[in-house]
């Protein structure tokens, strides 16, 4: 809990740094207790409080079972049985070099990437959404800025301190999950055939299929992804 580094999130009795140990990278998040008020606040407005960094701990272990690549864990500890005042540390190996698909898709409508290329990309957004939402995993923040894309091609999904489990996952957050996915993905110049894609490869099923037996769902979906859009424009 002393390390200190170069400091890249402070909020909410959370610290986020990225430090250099020896000769390798790693990121720490430090949790130091929200205090009962956050606590109280975030039931009253019917959110979950994260409390330490276990959720992420778990979360990250959960994921890593499922083959779905995330950041490797070297360290991680708690003390103390307040839930307002517990503190905890999860510390994991920089994902570097590395660039976030918010970055690499940012000049996709004046520099469209080539079909193999988006293909690829929509296909392993898609199967990791797929897997995670199977297995009872829901993300919370799941936009294009927490997916990293590594020079071998491989896609890791970062920043799951408010990652939730279940036995089956629930719908609401399904749709909050690909509804966030949608609205960070509005202004890359996707076109109704990639939208059409990732449906496909996300069920699994052929698009006359799910057209008949998803439309509701998807709807759902479009309508949540535009209402923080909205909203976002409104600020």
């Amino acid at each position: 809990m002393a390390l200190k580094g170069e400091s890249f999130r402070h909020q909410d009795g959370r610290l986020t740094q990225r430090i250099v140990l020896g000769a390798k990278s790693y990121f720490i998040k430090q949790h130091s207790g929200v205090g009962w008020k956050e606590i109280f606040k975030n039931l009253i407005q019917f959110r979950l409080p994260v409390l330490s960094a276990s959720n992420e701990w778990r979360a990250i272990n959960k994921l890593a079972s499922l083959q779905i690549a995330v950041p490797t864990v070297v360290g991680f500890g708690m003390r103390g049985i307040n839930p307002a005042t517990v503190e905890s540390f999860i510390l994991m190996e920089e994902i570097a070099p590395a660039v976030s698909l918010e970055t690499l898709c940012a000049d996709w409508k004046q520099h469209p990437p080539s079909f193999a290329d988006k293909q690829k990309l929509i296909t392993a957004v898609a199967t990791i959404a797929r897997v995670m939402h199977e297995h009872g995993v829901n993300h919370r923040d799941f936009y294009l800025c927490h997916f990293l894309l590594h020079p071998s091609q491989r896609l890791y999904l970062i920043d799951l301190h408010r990652a939730m489990r279940h036995r089956l996952t629930p719908e609401r957050w399904i749709i909050k999950d690909l509804a966030g996915l949608y609205f960070s993905s509005t202004q890359i110049g996707l076109t109704q055939r990639d939208l059409y894609r990732f449906m496909k490869i996300y069920h699994k099923s052929p698009l006359h299929t799910l057209l008949a037996s998803e439309k509701t769902f998807w709807q759902k979906v479009l309508t949540r992804g535009n209402t923080y859009r909205d909203h976002t424009q409104s600020v």
